[in-house]
């Protein structure tokens, strides 16, 4: 590169700098060419349908993804804290492979979506529910994604503690500064920073290629989960006791911690029934994602047989139950060889952590942000957006440690997940029978516009599964101040299974008594198009590598237009 051209591109980027700080309409993203939808619908290449060069995703990715998702902290304790409610081991193994399979049943069947048309949920959702109440859709998804984004952040910085404690044990110690008001400590929000500063270059990797980082951890975690397991019942001398501890609970008592457990469970991974397109439209073929079947309850059960293992060996080795492998970790910085065991394991579950909140809240909640406001946000500034609202703007850690309601209240929301799961899967495979009008997606007035862009059927069935189970959500909330009967509390124990077979069920009803004739096409009608390039767009120009190329060949021809500040405004 000469100096000329050094010194123009220096200039350029100061004159746009100048322009974002003073005029918030140089934000605006240009409409791409490689839309299909119609000229009057603002859209960019985000929300298209994937391009086959960048149909990347094999059966191994789909591997990689569910171990990135599947191998963490989470779920390491989520089976041993079962036994904590009463019931056995066995009890807390079966309710997870339970759990896995439950999850893994709609991810698939919803996963075909994105594996048949290669579009993003937020695009595929608008087939069920309508043009503009898949809205509600979105940013019901978007609001779960955001919240639990800074939750598992505030987490990571855990992992940060337990490195930087073996690197300099004086961290430790490292005095507190901060008022009981803020929530954290001077060390606890200096690891998060740290956190925050590791995930976020991680985040800017395009979804087509975040195969890499899933494998990486493949490669590395699954030596070191072995090596802990493997060594704290060596020390113990055996699994320990309380693996074998008797169900404290008999009757209807142990039959509803059953579902209630189950439920709690099933919900944690409610998300991704949902989420899945976003991942599987990057599908080299329709059967890679099938894998995801027997590889989701594999993954859960097995992980969750570890920390129910380790949670055992630890009460004979330490005298106290240690549910989080993190709590393990943090017992071994008494010595130097303890410290690098500490390091290296505490790094490897920091890039658990990582994998985790990218691959389930930060693609899904950019996903959602592109598609509510196309022409501020694609899939890299969503990204960067969950990044410091749901990171900084939430001050996450102040609800971990304090905001006991609001918790619960996010915890519960995911009952919102199960119905929109449920129409999902109903109206692709039964009722539309895998024949969508792709385009007609893209088109406020096409056949998914239903009346007034409203699919009734999809709105009676979610408010008909989802209201009687609101004053549930309340009590949960705040328990001492809402009374219901036994029977609502009961039905919420199971609300995800309810949520989701309820309104499969009454979809297809409403749709088999009272069908939509024009959206029942006779056959599929594709988004594929030689145009369509999407993904990897410039965070600020817009605009993809291949219209880069285009615009430099019609410049030198002497025929390009005008352009200013870089951008190029396509109407």
């Amino acid at each position: 590169m000469d100096s000329f051209t050094f010194r123009q591109r220096g200039q350029a980027l100061k004159e746009k700098t100048r322009a974002r700080l003073v005029d918030r309409h140089s934000w605006k993203l240009p409409k791409q060419t490689s839309s299909i939808a119609p000229p009057y619908v603002w859209t960019n290449a985000d929300q298209d349908p994937v391009p086959e060069d960048k149909r990347t995703w094999s059966s191994w990715a789909f591997i990689g993804y569910w171990y990135s998702d599947l191998v963490t902290v989470s779920t390491w304790t989520a089976a041993s804290a079962i036994m904590t409610t009463g019931l056995t081991a066995t009890d807390a193994v079966l309710i997870v492979l339970v759990a896995a399979i439950c999850n893994a049943i709609p991810t698939v069947l919803n996963g075909a979506i994105g594996a048949d048309l290669h579009i993003p949920f937020p695009i595929a959702v608008r087939a069920s529910y309508g043009y503009w109440l898949s809205y509600f859709c979105v940013v019901t998804r978007a609001i779960l994604a955001l919240f639990w984004f800074g939750v598992q952040s505030a987490n990571g910085g855990t992992c940060v503690t337990a490195i930087l404690t073996a690197i300099w044990p004086s961290y430790a110690r490292l005095p507190n500064t901060l008022p009981p008001s803020a929530g954290t400590t001077s060390q606890g929000l200096l690891s998060y920073f740290v956190y925050w500063c590791i995930q976020f270059p991680l985040l800017l990797i395009p979804s087509h290629r975040l195969q890499y980082l899933f494998w990486a951890k493949t490669v590395l975690v699954t030596p070191m989960a072995l090596a802990m397991v493997i060594w704290i019942t060596v020390v113990a001398g055996g699994q320990g006791d309380f693996f074998y501890a008797p169900a404290t609970v008999a009757g209807s008592t142990r039959a509803w911690l059953w579902l209630s457990n189950l439920t709690s469970v099933t919900g944690g991974y409610s998300t991704l029934a949902v989420n899945i397109p976003d991942f599987s439209r990057f599908s080299k073929s329709r059967g890679a994602q099938l894998w995801q079947l027997p590889f989701i309850p594999i993954f859960k059960t097995l992980v969750g047989v570890f920390g129910i293992i380790s949670a055992s060996a630890s009460k004979k080795v330490y005298g106290v139950v240690y549910w989080s492998p993190l709590d393990i970790i943090e017992r071994w910085q008494d010595s130097p060889g303890g410290r690098a065991a500490a390091f290296f394991a505490a790094s490897i579950w920091l890039l658990a952590q990582i994998s985790v909140n990218i691959s389930a809240n930060a693609i899904s909640f950019a996903n959602d942000i592109t598609t509510l406001a196309p022409k501020w946000f694609n899939i890299r500034r969503g990204v960067v957006l969950v990044s410091f609202i749901g990171g900084w703007a939430l001050c996450p850690w102040i609800i971990i440690s304090s905001a006991a309601a609001f918790l619960n209240f996010m915890s519960a929301y995911a009952i919102f997940m199960a119905p929109i799961a449920g129409i999902l899967v109903c109206d692709y495979w039964i009722v539309k029978r895998r024949r969508y009008d792709v385009p007609a997606l893209y088109d406020p007035e096409g056949i998914y516009r239903y009346k007034w862009g409203v699919n009734w059927r999809a709105l009676v069935t979610t408010l008909v599964v989802i209201v009687p189970l609101l004053p549930a959500l309340a009590k949960k909330v705040t328990p001492q101040n809402v009374h219901i009967s036994q029977g609502l509390v009961n039905l919420f124990t199971f609300n995800w299974l309810y949520g989701f077979f309820l309104s499969l069920v009454m979809y297809y009803a409403l749709n088999y008594l009272w069908p939509d004739q024009t959206t029942l096409i006779p056959s599929v009608v594709s988004g594929d198009a030689p145009i369509v390039r999407a993904v990897d767009a410039d965070v600020e120009s817009g605009t993809t590598q291949d219209e880069k190329k285009r615009d430099e060949v019609t410049a030198e021809l002497g025929i390009a237009s005008a352009k200013e500040g870089g951008d190029i405004s396509i109407t």
